[in-house]
């Protein structure tokens, strides 16, 4: 797999900070440097798929920081744990970086103190964020093989009862999009409107 990164802003100042993110995250951030103003904030992303393979992500940054690394004094990892089983932190730890903190991105957009507090009442609970809804059938449908065999549809979300979509932004498109991938998954929908949650809290300390 090509896990080359793809640099989005590169404001090349001597203070500037240089985001390691996943692609899936790189609308909100772009979006949230604009907002804020943070012009210090340089931003390269690795592919959005490798969440399709968590256990190449570890290896995929470590190479992207080595890559990076001599341009600046500062890199901060925008990837939370996201099923590497803890083997990101270690390598995060041994590269002497930061990283976002939760066990994925459903947890920091909802803010993860309160994701943990929740964990229990959601189980059989699917998260949408609006990237994911924007990708679903590129991002779920498709990796699933549902898009070539539906009937293995109740076979993979027979244990699960809701779809839960946490918007980002208000996009009433979007809503209605989410609405149709849980009655293409056969579970009830809710919309949580999260906006940015903890991400934009993290961000904003550097």
């Amino acid at each position: 797999m090509d896990t080359q990164t793809e640099t989005l802003i590169a404001a090349g100042k001597p203070d500037s900070v240089l985001l390691l993110a996943c692609g899936a995250l790189a609308r909100e951030i772009l979006d949230l440097r604009e907002k804020n103003g943070w012009s210090h904030l340089d931003l390269t992303c690795l592919p959005a798929n490798l969440h399709l393979y968590p256990e190449k992500i570890p290896d995929a940054v470590r190479e992207a920081v080595d890559e990076h690394r001599s341009e600046y004094d500062e890199i901060f990892v925008v990837y939370a744990d996201c099923g590497t089983g803890g083997m990101l932190k270690k390598t995060c730890d041994e590269i002497g970086v930061e990283m976002v903190q939760g066990p994925h991105c459903y947890s920091f957009f909802e803010g993860n103190d309160r994701f943990a507090e929740k964990a229990d009442d959601e189980l059989g609970t699917f998260y949408l964020t609006d990237f994911l809804t924007r990708q679903f059938d590129a991002f779920v449908w498709k990796p699933m093989g549902l898009d070539r065999h539906p009937e293995l549809r109740d076979m993979y979300f027979g244990n699960y009862t809701k779809l839960v979509y946490q918007a980002q932004t208000d996009d009433p498109v979007l809503v209605e999009k989410a609405k149709e991938c849980a009655e293409r998954l056969g579970l009830k929908f809710e919309h949580r409107f999260t906006g940015y949650g903890d991400l934009q809290s993290t961000l904003g300390k550097l």
